[in-house]
């Protein structure tokens, strides 16, 4: 049986949670770097799945690239904000440790996803020569509303993106843990594809998304300044992802199944340890 027991489930995500804490810098910046840009690829994707057919097709296709993320290893720090957490707790890893994982994997993130954007902002205008992709106009729409759309809100706003975001990440985080749930590579794809799918086609705010979608945006000449992006978008989604993964997921799975430490040598510690193993290569996301 493939199925991972929701007990020793949780046990292996803190123990991947130490191992991103105690990853290389270089290493953590170049997994940032390749999830950013993964992420975004599949956020072309989807979108142009979605113009071209429905919403919800676009949601559906959409997860293709957080699986590749899952299974090779990358950074998602949206997932970080669940696992690593889980380490912090157990005593694992400091929070110092946490914080460091943090800012290096959103360096790789924007660097990733930055990168992409200028390369696909050249691809969908030919060079600069066009302006008729209709990806064109999704792009400035989209990032136009996820910055100046909140801001006409004022106060009302910043609590509508915080909201989005902690519900974004709530799902996101799911999908992280569930990827855990099973031992083979076609249900790990399975149970994440779930909650993933779910996030997205409800429009909810995800930060790494958000890096390529805004700043592409504004290459395309989307009338948005560098401040109004992270005091309206960028900042509160890091802040409501990081209290959807710490409350909703890491806090609310851990008071329902993370046990105490057993003894050292003991036959539980010896069979989590051999279960963390089993995991650490598909969940470093």
């Amino acid at each position: 049986m493939s199925y991972v027991h929701p007990v020793h489930v949780i046990e292996a995500a803190a123990a991947a949670g130490k191992d991103k804490a105690t990853a290389g810098a270089v290493p953590l910046v170049m997994r940032g770097v390749l999830g950013g840009a993964i992420l975004a690829c599949a956020t072309t994707l989807a979108m142009g799945a979605s113009l071209e057919t429905s919403p919800i097709f676009g949601a559906v296709i959409f997860p293709i690239g957080f699986v590749v993320i899952v299974l090779l290893g990358l950074e998602l720090v949206t997932g970080g904000f669940a696992l690593i957490p889980l380490a912090v707790y157990r005593r694992d890893v400091s929070v110092a440790s946490m914080l460091r994982n943090y800012v290096l994997v959103i360096v790789g993130h924007l660097i990733g996803c930055i990168g992409y954007a200028a390369a696909y902002v050249a691809v969908i205008t030919r060079m600069g020569t066009s302006s008729g992709h209709p990806m064109v106009a999704a792009l400035v729409d989209l990032a136009t509303a996820k910055t100046l759309g909140y801001e006409s809100l004022g106060g009302a706003g910043f609590a509508l993106v915080f909201i989005k975001a902690i519900l974004c990440n709530w799902m996101v985080t799911l999908g992280v843990v569930m990827a855990l749930t099973s031992t083979s590579t076609g249900g790990k794809i399975a149970a994440m594809w779930l909650p993933v799918t779910c996030f997205f086609a409800q429009g909810f705010e995800h930060a790494v998304v958000n890096v390529f979608v805004i700043p592409a945006g504004m290459m395309l000449g989307a009338p948005i300044s560098v401040g109004q992006w992270w005091v309206w978008n960028q900042g509160p989604v890091l802040l409501g992802n990081f209290v959807g993964g710490i409350v909703l997921t890491a806090a609310g799975l851990c008071i329902a199944h993370l046990k105490k430490r057993p003894a050292a040598g003991g036959e539980l510690e010896d069979e989590l340890e051999q279960l963390a193993a089993t995991h650490r290569g598909a969940s470093k996301i």
